[in-house]
């Protein structure tokens, strides 16, 4: 496996870092990966070495704010600057694996980014996969929090409102230790803007969930706590798609990548993606 990594110039002029993992000879495919809210693309490194075996290449950016990219931890000015940031990292991608197939991966609010992407660009790709999609939360404030959220976003927009409980993210307690003690995983609470923009984010891929027609495979943890499964069984519904699977994985929390059964996860995401290749050509 050969590893590279690199920055570019993001939204606001913000330095955006990134990071690929190869396998020794010309991949078949590239899994694009946008990883989720306060964590970092080096937490897929055991995804990259699985794919990377069977030659595909995995190619993942640190959002803004989060891990080696600039921006304020825990904050972002508007949910289309992780759209744009995403746009341009792809660009650079189909530049550099020219006509090599590209799957969209997404894990919780990478879920929900990749999701949005897919309205506008999803004719540049085979498939797309989404972990614990944030599409859908317990936590989805009424019509009167709301309202306050949205005063609060515009009047105190860096304010702490919510923090992310870290005993939900997998049932391996060494997972739970490596990520509360990683330096690059961000611990504190997001701000109201962020909070605001990540339900607009929702509201979005919600109500044009049906122009979805990609491949489109969805995977969630039945006991997660973090995003409801909701989510997923929603998009499932609603898009357009007609090659779509669902699979609600009983008993595994947050981060099924993480969870005991994950080989089990890496495998059905193999054989789905397979399948797709082997249908394009």
């Amino acid at each position: 496996m050969k590893h590279s990594d690199g920055r570019f110039t993001g939204t606001g002029g913000r330095s955006i870092y990134f990071q690929c993992w190869e396998p020794e000879l010309a991949p078949r495919a590239v899994l694009l990966v946008a990883h989720g809210a306060g964590e970092h693309s080096a937490r897929y490194q055991p995804l990259a070495l699985f794919f990377t075996g069977y030659n595909y290449a995995v190619a993942a950016l640190d959002h803004n704010g989060h891990g080696y990219s600039e921006g304020r931890p825990g904050h972002v000015n508007a949910f289309g600057d992780y759209l744009h940031d995403l746009a341009m990292f792809h660009r650079q991608l189909a530049t550099r694996f020219p006509g090599v197939p590209m799957f969209l991966l997404g894990h919780s609010m990478g879920g929900l980014i990749t999701s949005n992407y897919l309205l506008r660009h999803q004719e540049d790709f085979v498939g797309g996969i989404l972990s614990g999609p944030a599409i859908k939360t317990d936590l989805q404030p009424g019509r009167v929090q709301m309202l306050l959220l949205r005063l609060l976003a515009l009047l105190t927009p860096r304010l702490g409102m919510l923090k992310l409980n870290a005993q939900g993210v997998s049932r391996d307690p060494e997972v739970v230790r490596k990520y509360v003690e990683d330096p690059l995983v961000f611990h504190g609470k997001m701000s109201a803007r962020m909070l605001r923009e990540l339900f607009a984010g929702m509201g979005a891929i919600q109500a044009g969930a049906a122009n979805i027609t990609l491949p489109m495979l969805l995977l969630h943890g039945g006991a997660d706590v973090m995003t409801a499964p909701e989510g997923s069984r929603f998009l499932y519904e609603h898009i357009g798609s007609s090659d779509k699977t669902l699979t609600i994985y009983p008993g595994l929390y947050h981060e099924i990548f993480n969870e005991p059964e994950s080989a089990e996860v890496l495998a059905q995401i193999l054989g789905w993606c397979e399948t797709r290749l082997g249908a394009t050509g």
